[in-house]
């Protein structure tokens, strides 16, 4: 089996999960949303519920884009990132998206896998900030405490095999792939409580 056949199994099952979960979410979103129109007093019971499948909605479609299959010539619109990363964002960890066109779902992928891996270096949170100028990426993470692990960044530079990494770390594997595939090549650099992922 060759890499690309491999990436895009990979891409084709993730694409399946977040479809067949996208509807059980969206109809519990919808089922609290009524709960909460048809009594008087909703409570922090139903809040803390509503928040919580909101965020479960947004993480779902977050890794639609991450995992999933994007065809050629699709497009990921402006404000459906935004709206995706607002209802991500917290008081901890906050993300803020600069492009304002739609971009292709191709580079949108890439986008999303680094933010992933920026987001494994912020341990206490912090705010990640997402550019795109002359098709570039630039994945900018501020925080007061920052810890890369120097074993994950190096696997950035090119693709590399899996050995030695965790399920939760997989991005690790496929943003350096979906960088290749757009012919480019992820660099890092780090300074005093910033660090920038470029591509």
């Amino acid at each position: 089996m060759t890499k690309d056949m491999t990436r895009d199994i990979a891409a084709m099952i993730g694409s399946r999960i977040c479809h067949d979960l996208i509807s059980p979410v969206g109809a519990i979103s919808n089922g609290v949303e009524l709960l909460g129109m048809s009594s008087q007093d909703t409570g922090p019971e139903l809040s803390l519920i509503a928040d919580s499948v909101d965020n479960a909605n947004a993480r779902v479609k977050f890794f639609r884009i991450a995992f999933g299959m994007a065809s050629p010539g699709q497009m990921t619109g402006r404000q459906e990132m935004v709206s995706i990363l607002n209802a991500l964002s917290t008081k901890r960890l906050t993300y803020v998206w600069q492009p304002e066109a739609d971009m292709l779902r191709t580079e949108v992928k890439l986008a999303c896998l680094m933010m992933m891996c920026v987001e494994t270096a912020l341990p206490r949170g912090g705010v990640i900030n997402i550019q795109n100028e002359e098709g570039q990426w630039s994945i900018c993470a501020r925080a007061d405490r920052l810890e890369p692990s120097p074993d994950l960044w190096a696997r950035l530079g090119a693709p590399a095999t899996s050995d030695g990494l965790k399920p939760s770390e997989v991005q690790f594997i496929l943003a350096p792939l979906q960088a290749e595939l757009l012919e480019r090549r992820i660099a890092i650099q780090t300074d005093d409580g910033s660090l920038r992922l470029t591509a």
